[in-house]
């Protein structure tokens, strides 16, 4: 799932089709004189500035005098059926930026070109996993890790100065949590955290060694009803209840950081860019927030987080696979990595590159939890479970005061059913 200006993260969609290469030199649509191939790149809106694009241009063409770049940007919304009809056709883009929860729905058309052997040669043995599992399917590597993006704990440091909390102190999740209930007095929230916000949830079933569906001998089963998961639910519940978020509904209805600029409210689990929206409605703010990662089980390691983001891909149809696999090689490569990051406040794909936005604190803070990354049941199914999203009917249920045992069971059996009924 892509970044989705993460505010973004939360609800992503794609759509776009564009015109595709033609398949000879000679074709004037394909030539930019002089012999140099024309490659066809799509790119999504906020995936690069224009300043990005211009300066990674200019640097690709004058590195590579035999490809002409034109890359086209795109629009999230609708961009999935276009990228599917796109893949079907004999006129496919040469490269193309999908969301990386994905990758499997159009590996599984085998509409795809596979990176499986040059997975070494771009450096995969130190890919985020968040961008880098779910950019593989039934064993090849399809995707390629671009850029992440994650959820970080947002804070008052007002707030957190008047209770006298050190967010620096704060490593584990019983520090978090013993923070969050000192910070909960006097007319203040300690954490605004709505029922059903399943991305967080999801953290911690991860941080417990469970997961949302599990595949063995090519049939998923839902993993809610874990012991692992039961004990995630319970402690999403004591956080939950340190604040006053409404357990029927997630972090957009209404909007979470929208409710922290109105109110006293010492935290929220937000992309950072959920500080920027604070303080445009709440100007006294400015200059009042800081970031932390999601705290873990343990002190040294963060806690588990959802990854949002972007793999890049080449379509099976598409006319230049060489020069395609050199503009993949080169965006995600070390060098432009160490540029986009920063530019754009995103994560870059690799663990070795953090230090790259290390000047950003939100960015940094992401990049830490960046670390402890995971997506979705990789599986083409997966985008009917959300359609359905017996999570969050499950989590709105055991906040109420149903058995968390019983409506676990129900919504796993509901995922079960749902990804199985494809195969």
């Amino acid at each position: 799932m892509k970044y989705r200006s993460l505010t973004l993260l939360g609800a992503l969609v794609l759509s776009a089709v564009a015109t595709g290469c033609s398949s000879s030199d000679d074709d004037a649509s394909d030539s930019a004189g002089g012999g140099r191939t024309t490659l066809d790149v799509w790119l999504m809106r906020d995936s690069v500035s224009a300043e990005f694009q211009q300066e990674f241009e200019t640097g690709f063409e004058k590195d590579h005098p035999n490809i002409d770049l034109k890359i086209q940007i795109q629009e999230w919304e609708g961009i999935g059926e276009k990228v599917t009809a796109a893949l079907a056709s004999n006129d496919a883009p040469d490269v193309i930026e999908v969301g990386n929860t994905q990758v499997a729905q159009y590996a599984q058309s085998g509409g795809l070109t596979d990176f499986s052997d040059k997975v070494q040669e771009l450096g995969g043995a130190h890919w985020l996993k968040g961008l880098a599992q779910p950019g593989a399917y039934e064993g090849k590597q399809y995707g390629i890790p671009y850029y992440a993006a994650n959820r970080v704990v947002v804070y008052r440091t007002d707030l957190f100065e008047k209770a006298g909390v050190d967010a620096s102190k704060i490593k584990t999740r019983d520090d978090w949590t013993a923070a969050t209930e000192k910070l909960n007095k006097g007319g203040t929230q300690g954490i605004y955290l709505p029922g059903q916000n399943w991305y967080v949830f999801s953290g911690f079933i991860w941080d417990e060694g469970g997961d949302l569906a599990t595949e063995s001998g090519g049939k998923w089963k839902g993993g809610l009803d874990s012991p692992e998961s039961l004990r995630a639910m319970d402690f999403y519940r004591s956080l939950q209840a340190l604040g006053k978020g409404p357990k029927d509904s997630d972090e957009s209805q209404p909007p979470q950081a929208e409710v922290m600029a109105k109110g006293d409210i010492a935290q929220i689990i937000a992309v950072p860019g959920g500080a920027r929206v604070v303080e445009e409605k709440n100007p006294e703010l400015k200059g009042k927030l800081g970031f932390f990662p999601i705290p873990g089980k343990t002190a040294g390691t963060p806690g588990s987080v959802f990854t949002g983001g972007s793999d890049l891909v080449v379509p099976a149809a598409a006319e230049h696979q060489d020069e395609a696999y050199t503009f993949v090689k080169e965006l995600s490569g070390d060098a432009w990595q160490k540029k986009l990051a920063p530019a754009m406040s995103y994560v870059p794909n690799k663990t070795t590159l953090a230090d790259a936005v290390a000047a950003d604190p939100g960015t940094a803070a992401m990049a830490a939890g960046a670390a402890q990354g995971h997506a979705t049941p990789n599986t083409p199914q997966w985008a009917a479970v959300e359609a359905k999203n017996p999570i969050k009917e499950y989590m709105t249920a055991v906040l109420t005061g149903e058995s968390a045992a019983s409506a676990a069971g129900e919504a796993s059996r509901t995922i079960t059913s749902t990804l199985n009924s494809g195969s």
